[in-house]
């Protein structure tokens, strides 16, 4: 069997080595025009802070260890059309400048996905970045290591862990979001309390401004000087990041006829499987299903990659392994400050015809006599006709995180909020306080219900 693989960053790299595993005779190819392969995107804020010194610990497994395994590895070369009909694939070799066309049995997309670029005046001015790729990283943190201000564009999941990664290494920094929110994905309530905690956190090291678009870039052959607004400002930045989100990498599987849907990410079914049997597509380029309403979305996680990738590779050798889908699942940090959540907020409750009703409490995260405690906002969702818990939406200094994997069992079970209130959760000082926050929060939801 010719199994062909289309990109090799976390989904692709994951189906190789367990096609591997599964068919030890198998011819496997997996072509990516990147120069690396296997990689920790999601390291890279963390590399550019000074976690750590070589970028090369966000390697995961080398081409020369996927050729062992007889995974023969094609960096450097981009696919450029796939022709279902005749089970071919076209290949451009940037390094030889020659192309070919490449036949296969099974095919598996993980073409992932690339940054939303703006249409911002003189968006392609020198020093201008975006971050998705290991060399991305590499040349954020050669500038900033000779710089002294900073300009990032978005206040996202991206936007906000460079905004520590830049004050970690002393520079001045300044966001700019042209939403009135930051970290859009949570309810608006929410994402006030990022905004006002981090704006309260900042002694001066930075600014962030919402409702406030970045216009215009000015500077000369040497790259960027400065930056203009919607709303008239001008900042002078050394450099500038560039993080509006990303969009999935699907234009040359809807050229070949393969279905796509929301965001414009490849239709799958739940064997990662496309609307032709011998095509599957993972990872960041595909829809997901989000198992709460059992509808398609698009989650770009490079744990879900992970998982997607997997799935595809068993099913694209002749097994059977069903992918049921996400929740929705996600945790950042921002200079000790944690947001996390998963299943629904309100306002996506909404638009999927739910009843939401919801409760903010605000608690220690353990007992206030210890040395460590630090305070959370926690926010749990529930349908109000049937008590079905929908959501949990956790932020603070303190173990916001742990409590959102917990509501993440709760969401699988399809637990109610008077079935989640019985849970059994661990206490001792250093962890909880005496009644978790959770258990908190869900007393007061069900009362809401109730009422």
């Amino acid at each position: 069997m010719k199994i062909v693989i289309l990109g090799g960053v976390a989904a692709g790299a994951k189906a190789a080595a367990k096609s591997r595993r599964l068919l030890p005779d198998a011819e496997i190819n997996l072509y990516t025009d990147d120069n690396y392969i296997s990689y920790s995107s999601c390291g890279l804020p963390y590399y550019i802070e000074g976690n750590f010194e070589d970028y090369r610990q966000l390697l995961v497994r080398s081409p020369e260890e996927f050729e062992d395994m007889g995974v023969h590895v094609h960096l450097r070369c981009k696919a450029t059309k796939i022709l279902p009909k005749f089970k071919q694939v076209l290949i451009e070799n940037k390094d030889k400048n020659i192309a070919e066309l490449v036949s296969y049995d099974r095919l598996i997309i993980a073409t992932g996905a690339s940054p939303v670029i703006p249409p911002i005046k003189n968006v392609n001015l020198k020093n201008i970045f975006t971050l998705r790729k290991i060399e991305d990283g590499i040349a954020i943190k050669e500038i900033a290591l000779k710089s002294k201000k900073v300009v990032i564009v978005g206040g996202g999941y991206i936007g906000l862990e460079l905004l520590e990664a830049f004050v970690r290494q002393n520079l001045h920094v300044v966001l700019f979001e042209h939403d009135s929110k930051l970290m859009k994905r949570f309810d608006d309530d929410i994402s006030d309390i990022i905004y006002e905690q981090l704006l309260a956190a900042s002694d001066g090291r930075y600014e962030i401004y919402t409702s406030e678009a970045v216009v215009e870039f000015s500077g000369d052959l040497s790259g960027v000087k400065s930056v203009k607004t919607s709303l008239g400002k001008e900042v002078e930045t050394d450099f500038v990041v560039l993080a509006s989100g990303v969009k999935p990498n699907s234009e040359i599987a809807k050229d070949a006829g393969i279905e796509v849907g929301v965001n414009d990410a490849i239709k799958v079914n739940n064997k990662m499987q496309t609307n032709f049997e011998d095509i599957y597509a993972c990872g960041d380029c595909c829809e997901d299903n989000f198992m709460i309403s059992n509808t398609p979305g698009w989650f770009p996680l490079g744990s879900t990659a992970n998982k997607e990738g997997r799935t595809a590779a068993i099913n694209a050798g002749g097994g059977e392994d069903i992918f049921k889908g996400v929740l929705g699942s996600a945790v950042s940090r921002c200079l000790l400050f944690t947001m996390s959540m998963t299943g629904l907020s309100v306002k996506d409750a909404e638009k999927l015809g739910y009843s939401p009703i919801s409760v903010t409490v605000t608690k220690n995260d353990k007992v206030g006599f210890m040395p460590d405690v630090n305070n959370i906002t926690l926010k749990l969702v529930a349908d109000k006709k049937s008590g079905l818990l929908l959501g949990c939406q956790a932020v603070g200094t303190g173990d916001a995180d742990k409590r959102v994997n917990t509501v993440t069992t709760a969401l699988l079970g399809r637990l109610t909020v008077k079935e989640f209130y019985n849970n059994d959760i661990t206490y001792a000082p250093p962890y909880s306080p005496t009644i978790d926050p959770l258990l908190n929060a869900a007393q007061i939801l069900s009362s809401k219900i109730d009422d």
